[in-house]
């Protein structure tokens, strides 16, 4: 049996309030929420260490952070928080989301038996505690749509992300050489499969992150960041932000994975060079790519075969990881077909199983192939539009009202995360802060341009 998570991991989740208090004390809301939201996934243990409460979703670094941000705006600020989108599209989304569970529940109270194999059935009480903790979940999407929906907001982020990146370099750089050690001598447990994190001839770091893909992803987040304010800051500063850059670029070679690698040799020239219409119209396409990723594979037009080459390109190891995961995903597709609309639900009722002997035979990476495989097609429709909706809408009133150069890098940095989905689930409550911050903003040039129209004015294209 592995270790199991130690009292200080305990400590910690149970003393984050206090910590969540004092920041919106002290800080203005938007810093107070990014740090909030940032420091609980930096800091904290990973999810495994939880408090479980009867009848209530589990307590875990994300939750915590979660609930906390909320109570801190309701209660300290006594602010109204909206849960409603402007378009009616985002209103049919976010119903989508809260409710679907309960037509996955409905369809899914059959167990699932075989000779040495039993799931169980879904419940109401399945679908109550499914319901909270997708409330739950979204919850930094809309506290980031009223407080970071302004290009200081914007900026505020990208600063906030290297600063997370650079404390997090010198853990990185232990761990590269030790192994991925910390979170053990901290919260007493190893996150992960051990043989994950060695990769090209050394070890892949994970700090106190869920595994090295999301630490790789967010170091590559935060060297785009710095890239971004080397660009847009004076000239007396720029210095400053290319050391940063440099720094975390050597931490993301230390990550040694290669999606984002690949992510930030393909994003380096659109940060430093393009335009923010570019960048925002790139980050668009690129959501309009995640959206109808399935569609896609299911019509083959996704190149599998090129991308096989490129891995065969990479080493061996990589080409047959990737056609593993190929082979696994198409499995979970013939499976998730038996029931299309909802999905098989929870208990691993998802997954592929040995009837003989019970055991798990597949395994499911991306958060795509999961939420397609658990709730179906409407539950995926409702995730994944509500995360690239604020790209869309973005991209859309972009040809009239210009959103702002650092607005236009965080919805590039948001893309790269989207499309990371696709063979990872790395989708953690950041993701959703950045996409609801993004959605404010969209709405916020929206209105802008809706109030020049009533005027009678022709339209501007400004920067704001």
């Amino acid at each position: 049996m592995p270790p199991l998570p130690n009292a200080v991991a305990l400590l910690a989740l149970l003393s984050w309030p206090l910590v969540t208090l004092v920041l919106w004390q002290r800080l203005d809301p938007a810093r107070a929420l990014i740090w909030t939201i940032l420091g609980a996934y930096l800091i904290l243990p990973p999810s495994q260490a939880v408090i479980a409460l009867p009848g209530l979703p589990d307590l875990d670094k994300y939750s915590v952070s979660n609930l906390m941000a909320l109570a801190c705006a309701v209660f300290l600020l006594k602010d109204r928080v909206s849960f409603v989108p402007e378009t009616p599209a985002g209103r049919f989304l976010v119903l989508l989301y809260v409710f679907s569970p309960f037509a996955t529940v409905l369809t899914n109270d059959d167990p699932v038996v075989g000779p040495g194999l039993w799931l169980p059935g879904m419940t109401l009480y399945d679908s109550l505690s499914v319901v909270a903790g997708q409330a739950i979940t979204i919850t930094p999407y809309f506290l980031a749509r009223r407080y970071l929906a302004t290009p200081h907001a914007a900026r505020a982020i990208l600063v906030a992300l290297v600063a997370g990146g650079l404390a997090y370099v010198p853990p990185m750089l232990i761990e590269a050489r030790l192994s991925p050690q910390i979170n053990i001598w901290v919260y007493g447990f190893f996150a992960h499969d051990f043989s994950q994190a060695v990769r090209f001839g050394g070890y892949r770091p994970m700090v106190f992150l869920p595994h090295g893909l999301w630490l790789a992803l967010f170091v590559l987040m935060s060297f785009l960041s710095a890239l971004t304010l080397a660009r847009l800051s004076p000239a007396a500063d720029r210095a400053k932000w290319v050391g940063f850059a440099l720094i975390l670029a050597l931490a993301l070679v230390l990550a040694r994975s290669v999606g984002p690698m690949f992510y930030a040799v393909a994003l380096t020239p659109m940060i430093l060079l393009a335009g923010a219409r570019t960048q925002v119209l790139v980050a668009g396409v690129l959501a309009a790519v995640v959206i109808t990723y399935p569609l896609l594979r299911g019509l083959h037009l996704v190149p599998i075969d090129t991308v096989m080459a490129l891995a065969h390109g990479i080493s061996a190891d990589r080409a047959q990881s990737f056609e593993f995961r190929v082979m696994n995903e198409e499995a979970l597709l013939a499976h998730g077909a038996a029931r299309p609309l909802f999905g098989w639900g929870g208990y691993g009722r998802n997954m592929l199983h040995d009837p003989v002997t019970g055991k798990t035979l597949s395994v499911s990476d991306g958060m795509w192939i999961i939420r397609l495989g658990m709730n179906g097609w409407l539950g995926y429709i409702a995730e994944f539009g509500l995360l690239t909706m604020p790209l869309l809408l973005l991209a859309r009133v972009s040809a009239r009202r210009l959103p702002a150069p650092a607005v236009a890098a965080v919805a590039l940095i948001y893309a790269a995360n989207l499309v990371d989905l696709l063979p990872n689930a790395t989708l953690v409550p950041l993701t959703w802060m950045i996409g609801g911050a993004l959605l404010g903003q969209a709405e916020a040039l929206r209105r802008a341009g809706r109030t020049v129209e009533t005027a009678g004015v022709t339209p501007v294209r400004t920067v704001i």
